[in-house]
């Protein structure tokens, strides 16, 4: 140990320049590495969309789920397989093994539904496959308005953007919604077909027969090779109006004649709205590892750019801009972190002085850019994970640190110098803090195997903290005692702790110390009763907990600066009346207030299955995006409660209020998962959970089904025989079916003006649209004229309008969230009852999904996790003492400071956070058995240097000599965390103090379970660890004390 100190010391310049030069690599690493706000995790979920326009929902599922399935179930590392068919579409969600990767799934995927394709029907279009991300939030939604502006006008200033968005590096893609596709629209007027004898079969197949690229090859003359082109596709509305249907010796009938052709738009099915005008919105996303505010900053100057050459009325705004709303919980955390550093500093120089104090508080600088040079050769993103990591080593990297200073700063205060104090500091504290460092390690490495998303999603922590660690290690044991050799001196407490040491060794304490020195005579005289007194006040706290306790929550809420409604209504609605459903909804969010900006979206988006999906009855979304919290005077909790009471009695119609999820992605709170093979019992038990959900519990809100929604569809049953006695072919009937509905598509056409591919679509006016019009509505037959409805009759029949399937059973799901300041576990435990004295009927199962099931899969491993990372303990720790009874009064002190965080969320009334209170008393654990290495090892060395003491005696004094750093240790961490376990936010780096807000809920669990816990288990480290050295001394007495009175009862008892 010496020979590396003196080495370190001698050539303190190389020393230094390592310890500059890492310095200024970390703080590069820092400003390289790409900030998001969750960590970018690779979740192998593929996506395979399968449209089929006009397919039923049970034909999906035969025709298009069914197949895709079978292929997909031969793929190896698949988890589940889930299927949504739906009217026009089936969804396939295939979800991989998180080890999978997931470039290799989307192969496999595209494979297996390549060979799917063969088993489709016609006319069914390509599938479409896309990878789904954690991270999947849109950068920023851009809004293209204004007040009257034409619909095309928007579409082309949206899709200059969307072009010029597209080329930056850093973005992936820049989806386009509220946008309807283009089309060129031939009306007929079927009276002057019925006039002209052409039949709708005529028309389809000259408009088809002339959109052809014909390759005529090439001719060769003998002097040159030419290649001969007949141009054949329609390029422009023109073409089409010249198209020749019928020839006389009149003339010739062209479409022109019998059809209106313009160029125009699909019908809308779904519409989009920014800040109350109708819209066009871009929603932006960006690469994988791609930096967040960089990308923001790139978008931002392209925006700026095509501002002046806009028409004029047509406004650019940003709704959801998340670049802020990350870079404020950054630093936000940041300036959390320089104020918890500043705490720390000003602590450490009131006990040792300010050239020690500064030599511990370097310790906190070192190590996070030590951390940073890890984490971005590791290539990881700023995220809060990281940010998480950082704030928990905060509490632990300057324990080494301290230890050291404060034993070398006694050693100077007895007199020798700083090169060699620091020389014995280091021979004497090496293997303690290499010890301490080594269990709080393995503390935090079982966590790196957490299963599933969750465990990627916290992978980032363990290994934040490992690097933290070891920086912290590095500077403990090499540039702790270099800089302090050279510029250490003794401070005055330590002086004056020196000068009551007697000869022998003994230190006599003084002040707070002395009242220490009493209560540890005490506790050291009557270990059994401490021993005892430890027992009775764990497993009160326990059982107290166990019936006062607020209860189990997955990840705790954090306030929110933007929130989302969602919209649901039952019935046949059209596009349009959707939309005014929508637009009132939105006019009661007007009426609340507190937002900067809202996006609606009427029609539903895209479909997720399981946990994340949504309702089939969802017609829209209300995106809003609060005021500044600084300007407002409610927190963004009651903002959502007040949203919620605007929208909560809607005619024909529900509502409920969306927060964003923190943490890994889980959906709904409760969900129970039904499945069976039969629709109607699963539909009838989803209706008699969800009753039960709504009528006779409780606490609950957003209670909804994925039933499929009751409505109506036609069904067009024609009489064969008479449509043959007539000359009516069932392709003519279903053209002129066609042609009074969506009509018939008869190509594409890809125009100068447009990107995209433009269909070509015939269909009758909007008068002789509709189901009435069939009654009235005529084809041409070899027979002349004959009204369709002379072999054609409409039923109405009950419409499904989805099936959900998951590993091949169709299932429904019946979900709900709790009310505010309800805890979900509690409701849970009260369904989970219930449904065992009402049990589904047979052939249906009921299973708990979502937050329950990732929740209970949570704690069951963050248990196995903490009996792991305690067998490690255990092996390190008689590894360092070499004593199985010293390993185990350290991993018992463990459990201490476990109660004392159950003790604090009785005291504070917080909720049990799975991953934060969770992953707080593992960090505990690592601090706790730290201070207990360092006084077992203390009492090891007074006890082999002081054989002539007595056992009180070594103890008492083990307690003494250890009271300050281990009181140091506890108090800087405490105290810098103090703030945050308070609900008060201290900004150093901005100025601000905020009592609440986003950054205090979001961590005031972890802060207060390590604050509580630190508290708790400091004062039994200190009295009760001590005690317990005597007690196997004390147990010895007490048997020999039997073991005598014994022999004389029994002399007693013979005479």
């Amino acid at each position: 140990m010496k020979n590396y100190i003196d080495t370190a010391v001698s050539r303190s310049r190389t020393t230094l320049s390592i310890f500059v030069a890492i310095m200024l690599t970390g703080f590069g690493s820092y400003l390289s590495i790409p900030v998001e706000l969750n960590p970018d995790v690779e979740v192998p979920i593929i996506i395979t969309t399968i449209i089929h326009e006009g397919i039923s929902p049970e034909d999906a599922e035969r025709l298009l789920a069914k197949p895709t399935e079978i292929e997909l179930k031969s793929l190896d590392g698949i988890t589940q397989i889930s299927s949504f068919s739906s009217e026009n579409a089936a969804t396939i969600i295939t979800e991989f093994d998180i080890s999978f990767e997931s470039k290799t799934a989307l192969s496999d995927v595209r494979e297996a539904v390549n060979r799917a394709k063969a088993r489709f029907p016609a006319n069914t279009e390509e599938p479409l496959m896309q990878e789904v991300s954690a991270a999947g939030l849109p950068v920023v939604q851009i809004a293209v308005g204004g007040q009257g502006v034409p619909e095309r006008v928007l579409l082309r200033v949206a899709e200059q953007l969307q072009r010029e968005i597209e080329i930056l590096p850093q973005i992936l893609e820049a989806v386009m919604v509220g946008n309807r596709e283009e089309l060129l629209e031939a009306e007929i007027d079927p009276g002057k077909l019925e006039t002209y004898g052409i039949p709708n079969s005529a028309i389809v197949s000259t408009v088809m027969n002339n959109n052809r690229l014909i390759p005529a090859g090439q001719v060769d003359t003998g002097q040159g090779s030419f290649s001969v082109k007949v141009p054949g596709l329609i390029e422009n509305a023109e073409d089409l109006f010249n198209l020749p249907l019928a020839s006389t010796d009149l003339g010739v009938l062209t479409v022109a004649d019998i059809a209106k052709v313009r160029r125009t738009f699909k019908d809308a099915t779904r519409y989009s709205y920014s800040n109350g005008s109708a819209s066009i919105s871009l929603n932006v996303n960006k690469r994988k590892g791609a930096n967040l505010v960089e990308s923001m900053e790139q978008i931002d100057a392209v925006v700026e750019r095509i501002r002046p050459t806009l028409p004029p009325s047509v406004t650019l705004s940003y709704i959801n801009n998340t670049a802020p709303l990350v870079l404020e919980q950054n630093l936000g955390l940041q300036g959390n972190m320089a104020t918890a550093m500043v705490l720390v500093l000003i602590v450490v120089i009131a006990s040792v002085g300010v050239r020690s104090g500064l030599i511990v508080t370097l310790a906190v600088p070192f190590s996070f850019f030590f951390a940073f040079i890890i984490i971005s050769l590791l290539g990881f993103t700023y995220n809060f994970m990281v940010i998480f990591g950082l704030l928990l080593g905060l509490g632990m990297l300057i324990d080494g640190a301290i230890v050291m200073v404060e034993y070398a700063d006694r050693k100077m205060a007895e007199g020798l110098n700083s090169l060699e104090a620091y020389r014995a500091a280091v021979d004497r504290m090496f293997w303690p803090i290499m010890a301490s460092t080594a269990t709080t390690l393995a503390a935090f490495l079982p966590i790196m195997f957490w299963p599933g998303v969750s465990g990627q999603f916290m992978s980032y922590l363990p290994i934040t903290v490992f690097a933290v660690l070891i920086g912290s290690l590095f500077y403990a044991l090499l540039f702790a005692p270099t800089i302090g050799a050279l510029i250490g001196q003794g401070s005055a407490a330590a002086k004056a702790f020196a000068k009551g040491g007697n000869d022998d060794g003994r230190v006599v304490a003084t002040g707070i110390t002395r009242l220490y020195e009493k209560s540890l005579k005490v506790a050291v005289k009557l270990p059994i009763t401490v021993f005892l007194l430890s027992i009775v006040t764990l497993v009160t706290i326990v059982w107290a907990y166990g019936r006062y306790g607020k209860g189990v929550e997955f990840f705790t809420g954090v306030e929110p600066s933007q929130t989302q409604i969602q919209v649901f209504a039952r019935g046949n609605y059209s596009p349009a009346e959707l939309r005014d459903v929508m637009l009132s909804v939105q006019e009661r969010i007007y009426e609340v207030g507190y937002f900067k900006g809202i996006v609606m979206q009427s029609g539903t988006g895209q479909q997720l299955g399981g946990d994340q999906q949504t309702a089939p009855d969802l017609i829209g979304y209300i995106f809003v995006e609060m005021v500044d919290r600084r300007e407002r005077e409610l927190d963004g909790f009651e903002v959502e409660n007040r949203y919620r009471q605007a929208i909560a009695n809607l005619p024909g119609a529900r509502a409920e209020v969306v927060s964003l999820e923190q943490g890994p992605p889980v959906g709904k709170e409760i969900q129970i998962e039904l499945s069976g093979e039969e629709l109607e019992p699963l539909f009838a038990e989803a209706a008699r959970i969800r009753n039960f959900l709504e009528n006779d519990m409780t606490g609950l809100i957003d209670i909804d089904d994925t039933a499929p929604v009751p409505g109506i569809e036609w069904e067009i049953e024609v009489d064969r025989a008479r449509a043959a006695m007539m000359g009516a072919s069932m392709a003519e009937i279903g053209t002129a079916i066609q042609l009074m509905t969506n009509g018939v598509f008869m190509g594409d056409y890809r125009p100068n003006d447009s990107e995209e591919e433009v269909d070509i679509r015939i269909r009758y006016p909007a008068e002789y649209r509709g189901i009435e019009q069939m009654d009235t509505i005529r084809i041409a037959t070899a027979n002349g004229p004959v009204p369709i409805s002379s072999f054609v009759t409409r039923v109405a029949k009950p419409a499904v309008s989805s099936i959900q399937r998951v590993d091949g059973a169709r299932v429904v799901y019946v979900r709900a969230n709790p009310a505010p300041g309800i805890v979900a576990s509690n409701k849970l435990t009260e369904i989970d009852a219930w449904l065992e004295e009402n049990p589904p009927q047979r052939g249906v199962t009921a299973v708990f999904r979502g937050a329950n099931e990732e929740q209970a899969n949570s704690a069951a491993f963050l248990g196995k996790a903490f009996s792991l990372a305690m067998a490690l303990m255990a092996i390190l720790l008689v590894t360092q003492f070499n004593s199985y009874y010293q390993a185990l009064i350290i991993l018992s002190s463990v459990l201490l400071s476990t109660a004392g965080v159950l003790l604090g969320l009785l005291t504070t009334g917080q909720t049990f956070s799975v991953i934060l209170t969770g992953i707080g008393i593992v960090a505990l654990s690592g601090i706790i058995v730290n201070n207990n290495i360092v006084l077992i090892d203390t009492f090891n060395y007074l006890k082999a240097k002081h054989g002539d003491w007595t056992l009180e005696e070594i103890i008492v004094q083990t307690g003494v000599q250890r009271l300050r750093p281990v009181f140091l240790t506890t108090f800087t961490t405490g105290f810098g965390l103090l703030p945050l376990a308070m609900h008060v936010s201290v900004d150093l780096i901005n100025a601000e103090i905020e009592v609440g807000g986003p950054i205090t809920s979001q961590w005031v669990s972890l802060a207060s379970a390590i604050v509580f816990g630190l508290s708790f288990a400091t004062i039994l480290t200190l009295i009760v660890t001590p005690a317990m050295l005597a007690l196997p001394d004390a147990a010895r007495k007490m048997l020999r004390m039997k073991a005598k009175h014994q022999p004389l009862e029994t002399s007693i008892a013979v005479s």
